[in-house]
This record gives C-alpha cells, structure tokens and sequence, in this order.
C-alpha cells in the first residue's frame, strides 16, 4: 500500500483522510500527517489513528503521494522546507485555491509529478465534488490512485486546468449559495408557522433530493422543473415569481463573480512573482 502524507491536519485533511480510511485505500499506518501544532495534531491521532509529526520533512519523504493541505499563502515556504527530501516518484496533489500548476512547479523548481485539485466543503460529510487536473508529469498509475482517493469522498472529475475558475463558480463557491437558499425557504416556511428546526430539515431535503433527481435521472434540470409544474398550479406560480425576481440572473451572476475573482487571484499570484 502507498504512503500517503499530508502538509497540514486542519479540515478539508480531515475529509480526505476519513473518505480514505472509509474506503480502506490504505491503513491509518500509511498515513502521516505534518503540522505546526502538536495538540491539534494529537486529536486527529486520536480520532483517525494516522501517524503524527511536527516534522514537514519527515512527512514529505515518508509519502508516495503528499498532499498540500496548507493555506496558499505558506505555499512557498513550505515548499522551499521540503522540496529536498520528497522522493523520486512521488505524486504532489494540491489543493490550495488560486496556486496554478505552473505556480506550484516553480516553487519546486523541478519537473514533479502534480496533480491541481479543488474538492468543496460537502467534502466533510463524504459528498464532495472535486476537479483534478494533471501536469504533465504524473503517471497514469498516481493520477488513478488520486482520483480514487477523491472519489472516496464524492465523485471527481479530470479537467482541463483552463475550467478551474469555472469549477470554483458551480461547486466551489456555490456550497455557500445553496446554503442561502435553504436559509430563505426555510425563513419562508417559519412565516407560515413551521417550526424552525422541521423547516430547515424539509427545506434540506428538498434541496438533497431534487439533485439526487438530476445526477441519477441524467434529464435536464429543465425537463425536471416542467414536470413539477401543472398548468394553473402552486409551483408554476411560484415559479414565475422568481423569474420576476430575477433568481436566474442572479445565480448566472454569482457563479460568473466567483470564477472571476479566481481569476483576478491567479493575476495577482503571477504578478507578485
């Protein structure tokens, strides 16, 4: 089984290492994590029983495969710590917003084998939507391996690094816009006279099933909506209140803010170089 470390234990590691341990990939003995805090670090030994260490070296040259768990803005210095003791054939995924492929080679100064990865917050709850996009250099065999590690935590897809600000709009970001909507249904349904806490769990279900609908049905979300709306009925009526809302227009609008401002955040990375 392949060593897997990572440079940082806070949440999205967690998610990992727990899709990881669910799917018994690996065992908690093959995996090592680094990170600044021994008391943080005890807890996640506790939970997950994986191997701890202050030492980011140790983790990186123990790991076929390492991920960068770090905030980006430590990138380079971590980077610079280990870049000496990673082993030949090992795989680097990163996952850190706003760091290009081109970016994370440059502070390696090598030819590594890397793969780009942006995997959201439903990650926590085993229900992620990841994109991974390889370099040149990583071998079918670690690109597989990668993916499964993802797919231990939802689903994921390899695409092209060009699509990765629109990743960051439609599953990214939008974690946070879904979180809007299920606040103001379930606002909506207080109003009426439900309860709190039974609006949040019926507004959340919605939400749940009517993806489920999409993914394992393949219809078009259109096709799906239509069947909802009887002529005459409750949904078409209100159906044409948020169209004159401008719901539509709307999310096109924060999907597309959130893509650019990924974009403006990669110029600025580029330009401080």
């Amino acid at each position: 089984m392949k060593k897997i470390g990572f440079i940082g234990g806070g949440n999205m590691a967690a998610a990992i290492i727990g899709g990881i341990l669910s799917s018994k990939l690996t065992a908690p003995s093959n995996i090592i994590v680094s990170g600044p805090t021994e008391e943080k670090l005890r807890k996640l030994e506790e939970k997950l029983h994986v191997v701890i260490t202050t030492d980011n070296k140790e983790a990186a040259s123990a790991s076929d495969i390492l991920f960068l768990s770090t905030k980006p803005a430590v990138y380079p210095v971590v980077i610079k710590e280990i870049k000496d003791s990673l082993r030949t054939d090992a795989a680097i995924v990163s996952i850190a917003a706003g760091q290009s492929i081109r970016q994370v080679e440059s502070l390696f100064e090598s030819n590594i084998q890397l793969a780009r990865v942006m995997p959201n917050t439903p990650a926590l709850v085993g229900s992620a939507m990841s994109a991974v996009s390889p370099n040149q250099f990583l071998t079918e065999e670690n690109l597989q391996e990668v993916l499964s590690i993802f797919c231990s935590m939802g689903k994921a897809e390899v695409i092209p690094e060009s699509m990765m600000d629109a990743v960051t709009g439609v599953s990214g970001s939008s974690p946070a816009f879904v979180y809007l909507f299920i606040e103001a249904m379930a606002d909506a349904a207080v109003a009426e006279g439900m309860p709190r806490d039974l609006a949040y769990e019926f507004a959340s279900q919605a939400v749940l099933g009517s993806a489920k609908m999409v993914l394992e049905t393949k219809q078009n979300p259109g096709v799906l909506k239509d069947a909802v709306c009887s002529p005459g009925g409750t949904t078409i009526e209100g159906v044409c209140v948020l169209e004159r809302k401008g719901m539509r227009d709307a999310v096109i609008s924060a999907v597309r803010a959130s893509a650019e401002k990924s974009r403006e955040m990669g110029k600025d990375k580029k330009e401080s170089k």
